[in-house]
């Protein structure tokens, strides 16, 4: 496992929110920022920092995206039509990885690439092993007949700490899911307060 996904909870400490809502989050235990001075609490943001900090839970929340890859998707976004944030949300949310996670095949996010990885995963019957790999609406993603029954899966599956969003439909007993549309902001189910529009600030200095 790598260093990455082993101090992934310690995220949440650094940001000073449970990044994915979980009850095993280290921030619910100590709420205040890692090191021998976090017990002092967390210190007011300046305009910059507030920015920043809306960048990093996105990159964070996403399993910890690169910033050249980041700034690359935000680019992205930013060349569309529409809103900036809107349409970077919806380019984070049409990645594979995101949607393997969303749809309940993976635990977390984390998992959920390392999934893709290890070519579990197919699109419209082809196997697909590139986590930034984006979905288009109707797409259908389906797992492997080998990995059905790992065991990673099916502890996915039966969790009951998030729902499948309206964007995605699934059919739970035959492994399958379909990407039925690019979701809004308000349509995704982040469990803490995500604001795009910080992001395209930070961007934009």
């Amino acid at each position: 496992m790598s260093k990455r996904l082993n101090r992934k909870f310690g995220i949440s400490r650094r940001i000073g929110e449970s990044l994915w809502g979980l009850d095993r989050d280290a921030y619910n235990k100590r709420n205040y920022p890692p090191g021998v001075h976090g017990i002092s609490g967390y210190k007011r943001p300046t305009e910059y920092g507030v920015q920043l900090i809306a960048k990093q839970k996105l990159k964070k929340y996403y399993g910890d995206i690169r910033e050249k890859q980041f700034r690359a998707i935000y680019q992205k976004a930013s060349m569309k039509k529409g809103d900036t944030g809107e349409n970077l949300i919806g380019l984070l949310e049409s990645r594979i990885d995101a949607f393997v996670y969303r749809s309940k095949f993976a635990p977390t996010v984390f998992a959920s690439r390392q999934f893709v990885s290890h070519k579990h995963v197919k699109v419209n019957g082809e196997t697909v092993n590139i986590p930034s790999y984006r979905l288009k609406p109707s797409d259908i993603i389906e797992l492997k007949n080998s990995s059905k029954n790992n065991l990673l899966v099916l502890k996915a599956r039966e969790s009951n700490d998030r729902k499948v969003p309206e964007y995605i439909k699934v059919e739970a007993n035959n492994f399958r899911a379909t990407f039925l549309e690019v979701p809004t902001l308000k349509q995704v189910p982040f469990p803490v307060q995500m604001k795009p529009n910080l992001v395209v600030e930070f961007y934009s200095r």
